[in-house]
């Protein structure tokens, strides 16, 4: 049936699909008109299969009742949904490519926390399985500002639990294990069997799912199939709220598995995942891996793992992220690419064949496997990695920065600050911007200053004010960028680097000060928000 409806305000999807309070997508029409225009916007739904999940918080499944009537009164043909409609985003994205699907819709805030009174996602994936590109997104933000009218099928709801395949109205709705397809798929990238002599040699771990969606694919893999002691995986059941927990994996979020791992009881390998599944945290007894050096370790081991034997045709990452991955890529040969933050901007070079793996500072690490960042896919090429070389985490990652040199690296986010507040500090830096060449500020001389644009070498689309950079003599560097994954306020983002060819054992803080304080004092972000010290430091 037809339902008369009007534009609502604010639906402008950002890096990662739309976003807002969980509250708000519950308000009548607020979820209705923004997948009515995802329709108009894809040109209709007829004859399209689709696959439709989520990372199981608070509305989820509500959410995919609506959608899937809204699909059938759409002319979708078919709809694969992952059983009591969970479905990480490597899988859905995965999903989406082994069956031929027109795209698919993914319900979730990433590593937002989840409830009635937290937050709420949806976005709509393509036919390669990555996140709807920019042109696409403009469609359907244009389409929700003339929607006259959203199409809604009159029937119940679907069984959501009941693996196998049903009606709603015209269309196929297929109920899947959202494990299985996943799983089959890991087991033809890595080398199952040394990692499981590597668990039955008394290797220990620990995962922390998060109470996220990640622990039916980890109890699966890890525990069942690899052979990793019962109790790796721990917070493995999904929750709707993730037990009240923020399911970001990072150090100040997983604190209880950072205080393990720094501990004398910590296990050889400590890793956990976040609301969706796509990202991933790396840590060794002892030892922090940073996203940035993870991304780097992990291009320049990639060969031991039978997927990539043959070699890597290049590697990406998102501009705020280190150089590290930079050097890999040139002691390898291979190309390197700079892009703006958001994982849609590695689909064209992955489907170009012009990069084999991708990641962002943001704890995301993916390849050629899938078209999404993948949080349980790192896990595994550590432990791939780990079997071969039969060295420690914290051994793997000082060979590499003795082999390459480390970036020191950490990520300030200053959050809700006021919107007019983060912009006069994005517009202090860009008018400044002409005259930083030469400028030395806490000692350090500015050696290059810009507004990153990204001209795609795929389609030749062009990405303007995707960050301001500003790099200094010695090897230093610092980036400001406003995050788009929040729902409230702006979230100032500064990223701070420096290179170090020798004395690696530094504390972090201490060898960024001179860039933080160069940084402070040309963005005047101290005195333009009245913010002196960020509420994350990761």
């Amino acid at each position: 049936m037809k339902v008369q409806t009007t534009p609502i305000e604010g639906q402008k999807p950002g890096t990662s699909g739309l976003r807002k309070k969980t509250r708000v997508f519950m308000q009548p029409g607020y979820l209705e008109n923004f997948i009515q225009a995802t329709f108009d916007a894809i040109g209709g739904g007829t004859g399209k299969t689709l696959i439709i999940g989520g990372d199981g918080r608070y509305f989820n499944k509500p959410a995919i009742q609506t959608i899937l009537k809204m699909a059938a009164a759409n002319g979708v043909a078919k709809a694969i949904v992952g059983q009591d409609g969970v479905l990480s985003t490597p899988a859905a994205s995965h999903l989406i490519r082994l069956n031929h699907a027109d795209g698919g819709f993914i319900l979730s805030a990433s590593h937002n926390p989840g409830g009635i009174d937290e937050d709420f996602g949806v976005k709509f994936n393509a036919q390669n399985g990555g996140p709807a590109p920019e042109t696409l997104t403009e469609k359907i933000f244009a389409a929700t500002t003339v929607i006259t009218q959203y199409l809604i099928a009159d029937q119940g709801d679907v069984d959501l639990g009941a693996i196998g395949t049903t009606h709603l109205g015209d269309m196929r709705v297929q109920i899947v294990d959202p494990v299985e397809s996943y799983h089959a798929l890991m087991e033809t990238l890595f080398d199952f069997n040394a990692i499981r002599a590597l668990f039955a040699g008394g290797f220990t771990m620990r995962f922390d799912a998060m109470h996220a969606v990640t622990g039916p694919y980890a109890h699966a893999i890890l525990e069942n199939t690899l052979g990793a002691a019962q109790g790796t995986v721990v917070n493995g059941i999904p929750l709707e709220d993730f037990g009240k927990g923020h399911p970001d994996p990072n150090p100040i979020w997983a604190k209880p598995l950072m205080d393990l791992m720094m501990s004398d009881a910590a296990p050889d390998l400590g890793a956990a995942s976040d609301g969706d599944g796509d990202r991933n945290m790396i840590v060794g007894r002892g030892a922090y891996v940073t996203p940035s050096d993870s991304l780097a370790i992990l291009a320049a081991n990639a060969h031991l793992a039978p997927a990539y034997a043959a070699g890597l045709t290049g590697i990406a990452r998102s501009m705020p992220t280190s150089a590290a991955s930079d050097r890999v890529a040139e002691k390898l040969g291979i190309a390197c690419y700079e892009t703006p933050t958001g994982w849609k901007f590695f689909g064209n070079l992955l489907d170009a064949d012009k990069v084999t793996i991708c990641g962002e500072e943001s704890a995301g690490t993916g390849s050629n496997h899938v078209r999404e960042k993948d949080g349980l896919w790192a896990v595994l090429l550590w432990l791939n990695i780990l079997a071969v070389r039969k060295l420690s985490v914290a051994e793997i990652v000082a060979d590499h920065w003795a082999t390459y040199g480390r970036d020191y690296y950490s990520r300030y986010d200053f959050e809700n600050v006021e919107s007019d507040k983060a912009n006069a500090v994005m517009q202090a830096l860009r008018t400044k911007l002409p005259t930083l060449f030469g400028q030395t500020h806490a000692g350090l001389t500015v050696s290059a200053a810009d507004e990153f644009s990204y001209h795609d070498p795929v389609d030749g689309s062009v990405s303007e004010n995707q960050g301001v950079r500003i790099s200094f003599d010695g090897g230093g560097r610092v980036v400001f960028r406003l995050s788009g994954t929040g729902t409230q306020g702006a979230t100032v983002r500064v990223y701070l680097e420096q290179y170090a060819a020798e004395g690696f054992d530094r504390d972090v803080q201490a060898v960024l000060q001179d860039v933080r304080h160069a940084g402070d004092a040309i963005s005047e972000l101290s005195a333009l928000t009245g913010r002196t010290e960020p509420d994350v430091i990761t």
